[in-house]
């Protein structure tokens, strides 16, 4: 496991600190992605892509703590299943097409997540009814992590405020697009068997609470003693202190703050309150709504 880990931190120090010459961005079917991840060659090949009915499927928009679910779904899959994590970075659109022949030959269950909105997953996910862990965290907080993110790394274009990244946030032209139209494509799969959505928030809350629940909805039995080991392992402190094992270099730019409410920090009462109105346009009276707990979260 501890081998296989560093293993997958060296390929994404190789994926982001080798030589990439040209833009920093391309588009492929109108969205905006980064070329220091991704190519449209890999976007090509996942058309055809074939998921596996046991794999364990996670998704969420950027920033939104992908990163930190997937420690939690390997740390279970090895625990229940005896499968130790791949090599391979399991985000399935980054990297090369051959990355995607490995992930083929894989033993189940595989572990496999993705930016990528709902529209644009291939489409074997939902024929084949692959479960699906769908991730959410408040807009204020993903914008300002979001922010951050591109600003600390030197491979993703910078911004030279937090003012011009919010407008370009609010306005959908970042990498992997709208935040709102992102979410909004689940509301119609709330109450689907295999979907299961969960906040940042909530995990953030109980996270004891929140590692049952995702082994429990993908079928991986554990005991209260292994649910409280993996939590306790996954706390944000400890993915923090141990950011250089797990994605190597690359984690100093993950794992920044990881709080609820950091928005305050950053956004002025302008910004708030035209989020606030974007989000009530896109997703009020929806079943995600009252997920989010938006009023919580967001109002000051």
């Amino acid at each position: 496991m501890e081998q296989n880990r560093k293993m997958m931190a060296e390929e994404i120090d190789r994926l982001l600190y080798s030589p990439k010459p040209g833009d920093l961005h391309f588009t492929y079917k109108g969205v905006l992605y980064p070329t220091v991840l991704c190519c449209p060659e890999t976007f090509q090949k996942l058309e055809g892509f074939e998921a596996r009915e046991d794999d364990v499927v996670m998704v969420a928009y950027p920033k939104c703590g992908m990163n930190w679910l997937t420690f939690i779904l390997n740390e279970i899959v090895f625990l229940s299943a005896k499968k130790p994590q791949s090599p391979d970075i399991p985000v399935i659109e980054f990297g090369t097409p051959e990355k995607l022949e490995r992930i083929n030959k894989q033993p189940s269950p595989r572990v496999l997540t993705t930016h990528l909105h709902h529209d644009n997953i291939p489409s074997s996910f939902f024929k084949n009814k692959v479960k699906k862990l769908v991730l959410f965290r408040n807009p204020k907080d993903a914008a300002v992590s979001y922010f951050h993110f591109h600003n600390n790394n030197p491979k993703l274009p910078s911004f030279s405020s937090w003012d011009e990244f919010f407008q370009q946030f609010i306005s959908g032209k970042v990498f992997y697009g709208c935040y709102f139209k992102y979410m909004l494509a689940w509301n119609n799969y709330v109450d689907d068997d295999d979907v299961l959505i969960v906040t940042y928030e909530d995990m953030k809350k109980n996270l004891v609470a929140g590692v049952k629940q995702i082994a429990e909805f993908f079928g991986l039995p554990l005991t209260q003693e292994q649910i409280q080991e993996i939590a306790d392992k996954s706390t944000f402190q400890n993915m923090k202190a141990n950011y250089q094992e797990t994605h190597g270099q690359f984690g100093q730019f993950l794992f920044r703050k990881g709080d609820v409410g950091d928005w305050k920090n950053h956004f002025s009462p302008a910004q708030s309150r035209e989020i606030d109105a974007k989000f009530k346009e896109c997703l009020g009276g929806t079943n995600l709504e009252a997920k989010l707990k938006y009023d919580v979260y967001c109002k000051t």
